[in-house]
């Protein structure tokens, strides 16, 4: 999954950026007063909220269940959310999100799933999820400019920033899916480079399994590309998956007591620090995240603005790191190799690559290694 020794200095980095956050937010003000604050909000709101965060990832696992099922894998719902809470919570303690993904697919091949159909789904599954902070901020750039500026100010630039990294990533990302030829070349001559550099030692049989694991994600996006209306209900779950998400910040200024903002507002707000954050080199964004949260957010809150920002961070990304937590410890008890799932893929790479192989003589009902006479 991820070596100790990487896990350990990913916890530290982590420990680290927090404590660094916490003093620079927090410093010379009255720690008392703003946890009296938030301990004053109407906890009904912020249950409200914790039920979002938990929608927000079962929504990534109903997308995972829908595309395997679709290509014919037999998984169950239950690890198809405890691949999701283990992907977020890797993606919380990780830079950039780094972590997640390579997480989930080690349970999933626990249960059987092959790496490069795994692969496919799940940058899939991160295409549509950057694609939707892609269209909010291309919308935000067309339409909501001078709106956006009287709350940001003069950081307008990092939200410029975060819009251009999800596009290059995004394009990116479609490339590698849509044109696998190219990612296949790619990936074979760069097992051809690490070997003439001699960190990896040359084997043929490597070779022949890395091309037989690339035509077969090739084929697996040949079949997304001729069944896009797949592709196009994955979109629109993820737009209410990430639309429920932002929606936290909100939750948590009705628990403060305020009405005067609507919902759109502050919904789209926390929208931005989102499009904002998500490409940088940092766990959740934590730093840059709380720095947009008290400018954007200052107008709104006014003097509750840290009792706000600690309970929408809270909520949003420590109790969705806590959460899922505890569920990766499930998974870990509850995914367990078993060899005797058989999946049905629709693919015809893969049921060639794993159909029985008939002998001679083995043919109208005879077994393998019986002859005529022995029947």
């Amino acid at each position: 999954m991820m070596g100790k020794k990487k896990m350990a200095l990913n916890i530290l980095f982590l420990a680290l950026v927090t404590f660094l956050t916490v003093y620079f937010v927090f410093r010379g003000k009255d720690i008392g007063d703003i946890l009296e604050a938030a301990r004053s909000a109407d906890w009904r709101y912020l249950v409200l909220g914790v039920i979002c965060v938990v929608i927000f990832i079962l929504g990534e696992s109903s997308i995972i269940y829908y595309m395997m099922r679709t290509l014919g894998a037999r998984v169950k719902m239950g690890h198809c959310a405890l691949y999701s809470f283990v992907g977020f919570f890797f993606s919380c303690i990780t830079p950039s999100a780094t972590g997640g993904q390579p997480a989930q697919i080690y349970y999933m091949k626990k249960d059987k799933l092959p790496i490069p159909i795994s692969t496919l789904v799940l940058m899939i599954v991160t295409i549509t999820y950057k694609a939707v902070l892609v269209l909010i901020g291309i919308l935000v750039c067309l339409f909501g400019r001078d709106f956006l500026s009287g709350y940001l100010g003069d950081l307008m630039w990092v939200f410029y920033l975060g819009v251009g990294l999800n596009v290059f990533c995004v394009t990116f990302m479609m490339v590698l899916v849509f044109a696998p030829g190219l990612a296949k070349w790619g990936m074979v001559k760069g097992l051809g480079i690490l070997e003439k550099l001699h960190l990896l030692r040359k084997k043929s049989s490597r070779l022949e399994k890395l091309e037989n694991s690339m035509d077969l994600y090739h084929e697996t996006a040949d079949f997304w590309a001729s069944h896009k209306m797949v592709i196009v209900n994955v979109f629109v779950i993820t737009c209410l998956q990430r639309f429920i998400h932002f929606t936290v910040t909100y939750w948590v200024y009705r628990a403060l007591g305020f009405k005067e903002f609507d919902f759109f507002t502050i919904t789209l707000l926390q929208s931005v620090i989102s499009v904002s954050v998500d490409m940088l080199p940092l766990p959740g964004g934590m730093g840059i995240s709380e720095t947009l949260y008290l400018a954007m957010f200052s107008p709104i809150f006014g003097s509750m603005l840290l009792p706000s920002m600690l309970l929408s961070r809270g909520i949003s990304y420590y109790g969705e790191m806590l959460i899922s937590a505890l569920m990766t410890c499930v998974a870990h008890l509850v995914i367990r190799e078993d060899h005797t799932v058989k999946h049905h893929f629709k693919l015809k790479h893969f049921v060639q690559e794993h159909k029985p192989v008939i002998r001679h003589g083995e043919k109208h009902g005879e077994s393998r290694g019986e002859t005529q006479a022995d029947k």
